[in-house]
C-alpha cells in the first residue's frame, strides 16, 4: 500500500501533528510518524493495521473533549500497537517504551512521556482503568467490540488470520475465554459516552461470537 496515495493520510497527518506538538514535542516527528505507519502496515498484521489506527483516531475525534490531556491520549493511540508480534507478550511494554523515548528525545517533559507510557500500558486490558484519560483510551481501543455486526465479524476473522498458526481448536478456546472475560464485566466500557453508544451492541456481538467459537 502506498502511504502517499492513501486517502486517509492527510487526516492521519493532521492527527499526528496535533498530538505530537500537543505533548510538547519540539520536532516535527515526521520520521517517527512514518516509522509508526510502516509498523501498522506490516504484512503479518490483519487487524492491528492502519485500519485499526484510523478507526481509533476517528473515535477520538468524537470524544477529544473528554480526557484531561487529550494530546497525550491521541499520542498514546498512535503508539499503542506500534510493536505487534503475536508470539510475544510484551508488545504494549515495547510500544510504551518507544513512545516514552521518542517523546523525551523530542523535548516533551518527563511527566508527559511517563503519562503516555502509562496510557499505552493500560491497553493490556488486564484491569479496568481508574484514570479518566486511560478510561477514554481503553474505551476507544475496545470500541471495535461495539461495532456494527458486519464490522465485528470482519474483526473476528482478522484476529483469527493474525493467529492462523494456532490450531483452530486452541484458538477457539482461548478466544472464547478472552471474549467471555469482557462480557462478564459489570460494564465493558468505563465512560458514559461509550457505554451509552456501544455497550448493548458490544454485549450482543460478544455473546454471538462466544456462541460461535465452539
Amino acid at each position: 500500500m502506498s502511504l502517499i496515495l492513501d486517502p486517509q493520510m492527510p487526516q492521519l497527518e493532521q492527527s499526528w501533528v496535533r498530538a505530537w506538538h500537543g505533548c510538547g514535542a519540539l520536532t516535527e516527528g515526521d520520521d517517527i510518524r512514518c516509522s509508526l505507519l510502516a509498523c501498522y502496515g506490516e504484512p503479518h498484521r490483519k487487524y492491528h493495521t492502519i485500519q485499526h489506527l484510523t478507526e481509533c483516531l476517528n473515535a477520538f475525534e468524537n470524544v477529544q473533549t473528554l480526557p484531561q490531556r487529550p494530546s497525550e491520549v491521541e499520542a498514546a493511540l498512535w503508539f499503542h500497537d506500534a510493536i505487534y508480534d503475536v508470539k510475544r507478550s510484551d508488545n504494549e511494554l515495547r510500544s510504551a517504551e518507544w513512545a516514552k523515548e521518542a517523546l523525551a528525545s523530542a523535548g516533551a517533559t518527563p511527566d508527559t512521556a511517563d503519562r503516555v507510557f502509562s496510557l499505552i500500558m493500560a491497553t493490556r486490558h488486564d484491569a479496568v482503568p481508574n484514570d479518566l484519560d486511560a478510561q477514554v483510551l481503553v474505551d476507544i481501543d475496545l470500541s471495535i467490540l461495539g461495532a456494527p455486526g458486519a464490522r465485528f465479524a470482519e474483526y473476528d476473522e482478522q484476529i483469527r488470520r493474525e493467529y492462523s498458526f494456532v490450531p483452530l481448536w486452541l484458538f477457539r478456546r482461548k478466544r472464547r475465554a478472552i471474549l467471555r472475560a469482557f462480557l462478564e464485566r459489570p460494564y465493558i466500557y468505563s465512560t458514559s459516552h461509550f457505554r451509552s453508544a456501544l455497550e448493548q451492541q458490544a454485549k450482543e456481538n460478544l455473546a454471538r461470537a462466544i456462541g460461535g467459537a465452539v
